[in-house]
């Protein structure tokens, strides 16, 4: 029987995650499936903890990180879940496995400074700087997340009132848009979108230049250009302008529970993680400059 195609089934029609979600689960199962076939078991269902501990092993030995073992059994745990819930498996072997501890990374902010470097970088006079410009000042507007960047429709963004409507399956916010933005996206409709866009992309807000609609991994390619051509030294990713914008507004004095609102957190927790970026920081600015803290 095909258990990773049904639970892929039970995700998609049942769960609603996200491609992303989907992306690392059935990776997880299919390393899972794969050990142990390796260890000559052909079923899932009959799988008693001990060989759970051993695949756990197996990844840790394999130089896994914490983190993706802990990202694993967790999309293991879900797929017994599956197993029991469709009558295939009465057990979860992989429901008391205790995992080493994750030590959470605080996300990488850039300064006003490397955002001003950053965002100056694309040379809007032709199709592809005058796109990138609007794309990169448009993300660090609103904060929202590359999977919601180019799923963007032209009506979704409200130049004369100046805001973004962000809607997904778990959210749906508007976003305030500041005025250099505005004029970054409304260049790009203006002079180059109907030049680059095919009628294959639709209403696409942001395409490639072969005018289909812009993907996560081209966005990647042309953050790490610019990242290259402004001589950063820090590792900026797409999702640094979105750590940055919330950064940037709490240390200009914006609620938590705003900042949660505009980045569409189902949970304030995970907003919470910016306060304790700005705490570091301060303690490194405190440690550096304090004449008595100095000389400690």
């Amino acid at each position: 029987m095909d258990y990773l195609a049904l639970f892929e089934r039970y995700l998609t029609d049942n769960k609603s995650v996200s491609a992303n979600t989907l992306s690392s689960y059935k990776r997880d199962v299919q390393r899972y499936l794969a050990f142990l076939q390796k260890q000559g078991l052909s079923s899932p269902c009959d799988v008693e903890e001990p060989v759970m501990k051993r695949f756990v092993s197996f990844l840790e030995l394999s130089g896994k990180s914490a983190a993706t073992v802990t990202r694993c059994v967790a999309s293991l745990r879900c797929f017994y879940q599956f197993l029991a819930a469709a009558g295939y498996s009465h057990t979860n072997p992989a429901r008391d496995i205790k995992l080493k501890k994750v030590e959470k990374k605080l996300p990488q902010i850039l300064t006003g400074k490397e955002i001003e470097l950053f965002l100056s970088q694309p040379d809007p006079s032709d199709a592809k700087g005058c796109r990138d410009k609007a794309m990169l000042e448009l993300l660090y507007a609103t904060g929202i997340r590359v999977s919601e960047l180019i799923s963007l429709n032209v009506e979704d963004v409200n130049l004369q009132v100046g805001v973004l409507h962000c809607h997904n399956e778990k959210s749906d916010r508007i976003i305030p848009i500041y005025p250099t933005a505005i004029t970054a996206v409304s260049d790009y409709l203006c002079r180059f979108r109907g030049v680059i866009a095919s009628n294959e992309c639709g209403r696409a807000l942001f395409t490639n230049l072969n005018g289909q609609r812009m993907t996560r991994q081209g966005f990647w390619k042309i953050v790490k250009g610019y990242t290259a051509q402004a001589h950063i030294e820090k590792d900026i990713t797409p999702h640094t302008l979105r750590h940055s914008f919330a950064a940037h507004l709490l240390e200009n004095g914006a609620q938590l529970k705003d900042i949660q609102e505009m980045l569409g957190h189902a949970d304030i927790s995970s907003t919470q993680i910016y306060a304790q970026v700005l705490q570091e920081r301060f303690k490194e600015v405190y440690k550096n400059c304090h004449p008595r803290a100095k000389h400690a």
